[in-house]
């Protein structure tokens, strides 16, 4: 892509949400790993604020997940109602800015500050693991309750995954999946006929914010979950897709500066701990445990493969989807076994 002034973007936002507030400063606070795009934003008075410009997916999902998440930001009852950064609002709608040009197609949507407390650390103990169970799933149970209260969702994971099956038909798709069309075929099918054969249809769609990186959320000191920002993968969907991110937060080899997407962390005594947890708060059923291993082939085939270029700088793209093709598809179905999981649950 050429050079493109996202700053300049970011004051046309601004201007046309509120011209009256002198911005003096723009400081980029990316992460560097996705092609989204963060800011703060300061102004005269000293005040700030901040800005996500993203052109990745399409405009429609980014405008309908942060209406959804702006709601449920507002209807999380305690101690989660301050937990989620809430969006700038314009009147009475949320405020997103679209800009076009013809080379981009890019959004804008301003953010409150939130407040941060404590990162957790880079690898935990037992008694941590324990205590992360014990709030995610508190967490779920209150988006559970508060579920219906919602604006509806049209995204569904059947329908992403036909879209990377959709794109295999076009010039840029065959050229791009050149290598692995069939592998995709092959995968998408199995991931189709299993939801189906598990009903995905009768799972209860919860907000499911999918990337539980710890620099993606802060913690109390005595680890309760206080703040979480970062919604790039957010989805109406079974809360199963929250827990691979979640198994790799307590894998033992914990954080990492280089990241793969290996299927092994969904197998580990640590996860099976932290399962144990959550499930004495918020229990599980089978047929979730069983969907695990699907939520985990969703993954990898709809976020690194269908999306990963257009998500993921050009270096961590390439990485992982040579990696989704030679190790993480191919060891899915034989690396992951969930009698080993509804064993450990008394399932």
């Amino acid at each position: 892509m050429p050079f493109i002034d996202f700053t300049a973007i970011v004051k046309e936002a601004w201007q046309a949400y509120d011209n009256t507030r002198e911005i003096v400063r723009i400081v980029d606070i990316s992460a560097k790993v996705s092609t989204n795009h963060v800011y703060r934003v300061t102004f005269k008075d000293g005040s700030f604020i901040i800005a996500k410009l993203s052109y990745y997916g399409q405009y429609a999902h980014f405008v309908e997940d942060h209406t959804i998440i702006n709601a449920l930001s507002n209807n999380l009852p305690a101690p989660f109602e301050n937990f989620l950064a809430r969006s700038l609002m314009k009147g009475n709608e949320l405020f997103v800015y679209r800009f076009k040009s013809i080379i981009l197609d890019a959004w804008v949507v301003f953010y409150r500050p939130i407040k941060i407390k404590n990162k957790m650390p880079r690898r935990l103990d037992d008694a941590q693991i324990i205590k992360l169970g014990e709030q995610v799933a508190l967490f779920h149970k209150a988006c559970h309750n508060i579920r219906n209260t919602l604006p509806t969702s049209s995204k569904t994971m059947a329908v992403d995954i036909g879209h990377l099956l959709n794109s295999l038909e076009t010039e840029e798709g065959r050229y791009e999946h050149r290598m692995h069309e069939d592998e995709i075929k092959r995968q998408a099918n199995i991931f189709l006929e299993n939801i189906d054969v598990l009903n995905i249809r009768s799972f209860s769609k919860i907000p499911v914010f999918v990337d539980w990186n710890i620099g993606n959320f802060s913690v109390t000191s005595s680890l309760r979950l206080y703040s979480r920002w970062d919604y790039d993968w957010f989805r109406m969907a079974s809360r199963m897709l929250d827990f691979y991110f979640l198994s790799r937060v307590v894998s033992d080899i914990g954080d990492r500066t280089v990241f793969s997407y290996y299927v092994g962390p969904l197998m580990e005594e640590r996860f099976l701990l932290f399962l144990k947890a959550y499930h004495d708060v918020f229990p599980l059923e089978e047929k979730e445990i069983r969907l695990l291993k699907e939520a985990y082939r969703f993954f990898i085939l709809n976020y690194v493969i269908k999306d990963g270029r257009y998500f993921f700088h050009e270096i961590f793209a390439n990485k992982l989807q040579k990696e989704a093709f030679d190790i993480y598809l191919p060891s899915v179905d034989g690396d992951f076994n969930a009698d080993i999981i509804l064993k450990a649950l008394n399932l």
